[in-house]
């Protein structure tokens, strides 16, 4: 709070405030603008019927992060998920394509033209993604087969346009998440996305204890909820926060008549290094399978069997493969992002190493062991927080009411955290009272 007052009292950082606003206000108009071609009414009643339950399943996954946009069929429904997709496929791509990482090594040059390439990819996956979503609608399995002519022209040049809308929604989501990133406060994208998990977070959270319309609403199951809520929350913040600090020693060295060196640092590690990542993949992946029994018969054993087992979040079958997918990809996604063999040889370039351990290939080794140790607590951190969900669903009988998921908090946590530690850094570049006295006057001479 002290920041953000702080904040509101510098012209500029409250120029870059009311811009964020403003690029929100305008994110959440597009997210109720129906696409043309859609009946709007149909829809409505369609939002009634299968209520505004979360998911955790791909379909979810997509109505969460575009704020319910997805379900409403919005010109903003694919929301800012094309964009993710491409980051994390153009990251997955380095180690595959030996073009992009000399890009990553290149520096800002190589980061812009990755960039261009994540841009680029973003669209091709908008037009992939909405064509799937209207094909879906258009057949009723994206409303689980209770809602009918939903689109009611569902002529190929009417599909058309319907994808070219949605794609040049997609298109200015990432235009507008840019220009937060450059002249407001921030990460531009993630304050979309946490922007779009608020907006329905507090109605489902206000609908446990309230019910509908005051009738069969549940104040202790409200109560126990957003205690553990404020629980998880601030366990989250506080691992997000903890650090494993290697020490690293620097040489001196001579560079022409002055020396260079003979500094102490250390190198960061966090515990949880790969993020939000290993939740979404884990779900998207489980999800699959669910969408494809949807064009399948339903009195088919297979079909049954996928209802039952992975469409049901509660199931044994889900939770046991949704937490041996979540520890895989948390070592498999640390291993792209973090390099020890690049870390290794950096040091070594620069003269550095770590105390009582050679540079080269033992620096290498020790950071290897290093990462092992802190990815096994990490996983053991995201299975503790994707699995309560769970655990209240079935203690408390929410059926799937909960407001939010493992993969929300991260998104929240994180995201706040980000956000405030960057409004912290550009406040103090005009507060000065930290290098000078308070309460004295100043006079040169």
């Amino acid at each position: 709070m002290r920041t953000l007052i702080q904040a509101l009292k510098t012209k500029e950082l409250r120029k870059k405030i009311l811009f964020v606003l403003f690029i929100i206000i305008v994110y959440r108009i597009g997210s109720f603008i129906p696409t043309p071609g859609v009946d709007y009414n149909v829809v409505n009643k369609c939002m009634a019927t299968i209520g505004s339950a979360s998911q955790e399943n791909f379909i979810g996954l997509v109505n969460l992060f575009s704020g319910g946009a997805m379900l409403q069929l919005s010109i903003f429904a694919l929301g800012v998920m094309p964009y993710i997709t491409a980051s994390i496929v153009v990251q997955l791509l380095r180690v595959v394509i030996p073009r992009f990482e000399a890009l990553h090594k290149e520096g800002q040059s190589g980061e812009a033209k990755l960039t261009q390439y994540t841009r680029y990819l973003t669209i091709g996956l908008a037009v992939l993604q909405s064509t799937t979503i209207l094909v879906t609608a258009r057949s009723g399995a994206l409303f689980n087969y209770q809602c009918d002519q939903v689109i009611p022209d569902g002529s190929v040049f009417n599909l058309v346009v319907m994808v070219l809308i949605m794609t040049g929604g997609t298109g200015l989501i990432m235009w507008m998440a840019e220009l937060v990133t450059d002249k407001g406060i921030g990460q531009g994208m993630s304050i979309l996305i946490f922007m779009s998990i608020c907006s329905g977070f507090l109605p489902q959270l206000w609908e446990i204890g309230y019910g509908t319309n005051g009738t069969d609403g549940d104040w202790l199951k409200f109560g126990i909820v957003v205690g553990v809520l404020v629980v998880i929350l601030i366990f989250v913040d506080f691992v997000e926060l903890c650090q494993r600090r290697v020490p690293v020693q620097y040489t001196r060295r001579m560079i022409g008549r002055k020396m260079y060196g003979g500094s102490s640092t250390y190198l960061p590690l966090k515990i949880n290094m790969s993020g939000v990542i290993p939740p979404i993949f884990a779900s998207s992946i489980l999800a699959i399978p669910t969408l494809i029994a949807q064009f399948g018969k339903s009195d088919q054993s297979w079909v049954k069997w996928i209802n039952a087992n992975l469409a049901n979040t509660t199931s044994v079958w889900y939770i046991a493969l949704y937490a041996l997918m979540i520890v895989f990809f948390c070592f498999f996604y640390t291993s792209i992002t973090f390099n020890p063999d690049e870390t290794a040889d950096n040091m070594k370039q620069y003269g550095g190493f770590i105390p009582g351990i050679r540079a080269g290939n033992a620096t290498s080794r020790y950071l290897t062991y290093v990462m092992n140790r802190l990815n096994t607590v990490g996983a053991v951190y995201l299975l503790f927080v994707a699995l309560i969900p769970t655990v209240l669903i079935m203690a408390l009988g929410l059926n799937a009411k909960l407001p939010f998921g493992g993969t929300t908090i991260l998104i929240i946590a994180g995201v706040g955290l980000d956000t405030l530690r960057q409004a912290k850094a550009q406040t103090e570049q005009f507060q000065y009272t930290g290098f000078l006295f308070e309460n004295v006057d100043h006079k040169e001479g």
